[in-house]
């Protein structure tokens, strides 16, 4: 696989006094790689580093120490932008021109030929469903819709590849199934995507892999299938006709035990538990339901490397995985 992405030992430190001497460290020796033509999701709670990396890598501020590489070309590269679409976080637009003047305006900054910027941006408003509002003025948008046309702005080059800075953050429901339907599209395009979040649910859909950042450190990094086996697995019995006596006996052998309407339902962590387990409902003449593994949840794992940040996960994907 091409590489799109490579950042080697990225390290950003802060000064927070008047005379500089004292330092915050909010990016610690970052090193990562993203492949052309996936989907990368770089996870981390707020004030995690994740805007910083990206702002690095924008050329808006620079790294104290180490390197990064976009499309082959050195960040301090201005040429690299070229190739590069971008959307910040909670982006501020000229909200007194149209949607069609702001594409428009963002298409001259990249010299885009006047016959070729018109069926560019009817393309792009077509693309982020914003045909209907192409004549309206940006303060009349929804937050949606903003996010929508900045999505638009950071594709006006048709760039290669795509940097977003928490793109659902702040949107409803059907705003963020919007903005994921867009990225999805974008994929199918064979452009390259790496959008920092910290809502989970959405990294479960979209990304082919993922970071998981920690007080600027790498906590984890892999396909989310890896990950997830990484994480402890649990298993769960559903029983049904068990007595009070039997109850009893059984949290004795489980991670946990609760009442539903379908019966009692057991959490353990192993095959040897699941014999005993069914031993003992069978004991007290009660019935087996149901046995299934419990999927492990990225924010399991999320969970997990926020507390075992320290030590990290691991320090690089391995390459072509």
């Amino acid at each position: 696989m091409q590489t799109a992405l490579k950042i080697d030992k990225l390290t950003k430190d802060y000064t927070i006094d008047f005379f500089g001497t004292k330092k915050k460290r909010a990016l610690d020796e970052l090193s990562l790689e993203v492949y052309e033509g996936e989907v990368f999701g770089f996870l981390g709670a707020n004030g995690a580093g994740k805007t910083t990396t990206i702002k690095i890598l924008m050329g808006l501020i620079y790294p104290t120490s180490g390197t990064a590489e976009i499309l082959g070309r050195p960040i301090s590269d201005i040429s690299s932008r070229r190739d590069i679409g971008f959307l910040p976080e909670s982006p501020y637009f000229y909200d007194y021109l149209t949607a069609t003047e702001f594409l428009t305006y963002c298409g001259n900054l990249f010299r885009i030929e006047k016959s070729l910027l018109r069926g560019r941006i009817k393309e792009l408003l077509r693309l982020v469903g914003l045909e209907q509002a192409a004549d309206i003025q940006l303060r009349k948008f929804s937050k949606g819709m903003l996010q929508r046309i900045g999505i638009a702005q950071a594709l006006i080059n048709d760039p290669k590849m795509v940097f977003m800075d928490e793109p659902m953050s702040g949107l409803d429901p059907i705003g963020r199934r919007e903005v994921r339907d867009i990225i999805i599209s974008l994929r199918d395009r064979g452009k390259t995507i790496f959008f920092s979040t910290h809502i989970l649910s959405d990294v479960e859909v979209l990304c082919d892999r993922v970071a998981i950042l920690k007080q600027g450190k790498l906590a984890g990094c892999g396909r989310l299938s890896d990950l997830q086996q990484q994480s402890d697995t649990t298993m769960e019995v559903v029983a049904h006709n068990v007595d009070k006596e039997a109850v009893e006996k059984l949290g004795e052998l489980a991670v946990s035990i609760r009442q539903t309407a379908s019966g009692v339902n057991i959490r353990i962590r192993s095959e040897a538990e699941l014999e005993r387990v069914i031993q003992a409902v069978h004991q007290h003449k009660g019935g087996i339901v149901s046995v299934y593994p419990v999927k492990t949840l990225l924010e399991d794992f999320f969970i997990k490397g926020e507390k075992q940040s320290e030590d990290g996960v691991c320090g690089h994907p391995n390459s072509g995985s």
